[in-house]
């Protein structure tokens, strides 16, 4: 499981392990949180009080300070995973939905033509397309699209990048994805 921590702004910074998360707890750096609880931490005995520590986690935290970087300029990393899952398992010659085990990344310029491996030039086709287009565009193999490719914002490469994600975290990321998002549909 994974908790979602989030800038004080409310921007996605990354997925965090619950021991990470207790250590933003711990050292009193989160601001605010969200979501439901999904963990409780007891710890040590304080030898004055006499009571016992506690920390309890939300899935969702937001953490003081301001980031080094800004998210926005951070570009989303190309994965088949991330890819497939963008275009939903869905291959952009056929329209036929596979396995992931049976998709390939397939580029729409091909490498062999100076194609970059980039997230504008890449779909994700059944094998069997992928190997009747060969080292050609789509309009020389006469294999015209179905669906175009797209760089996931922000939002989107959060959900892309988390396979486990809990209703909280989706409702709240889903919320901030572009009407135009695939993940939509």
């Amino acid at each position: 499981m994974k908790v979602l921590k989030l800038s004080a702004q409310g921007l996605p910074q990354s997925w965090i392990s619950l021991e990470e998360a207790v250590l933003h707890y711990a050292a009193d750096e989160v601001r605010w949180e969200s979501g439901g609880e999904v963990a409780v931490f007891h710890g040590g005995t304080n030898a004055i009080t006499g009571q016992q520590s506690i920390i309890v986690v939300n899935s969702i935290i937001g953490t003081k300070g301001v980031p080094n970087i800004s998210p926005f300029d951070l570009k989303s990393g190309l994965t088949n995973a991330k890819l497939f899952s963008r275009d939903r398992n869905i291959c952009a010659y056929c329209g036929d939905h596979f396995h992931e085990t049976e998709l390939t990344r397939e580029h729409i310029r091909p490498v062999g033509q100076q194609g970059p491996n980039t997230w504008m030039n890449v779909v994700t086709a059944c094998k069997s397309c992928n190997h009747r287009k060969g080292n050609r565009t789509p309009e020389q193999a006469d294999m015209p699209l179905i669906y175009t490719p797209y760089e996931p914002s922000l939002w989107e490469d959060f959900i892309l990048r988390n396979r486990r994600i809990l209703a909280d975290q989706m409702e709240f990321l889903m919320a901030h994805v572009p009407k135009s998002s695939r993940l939509l549909a």
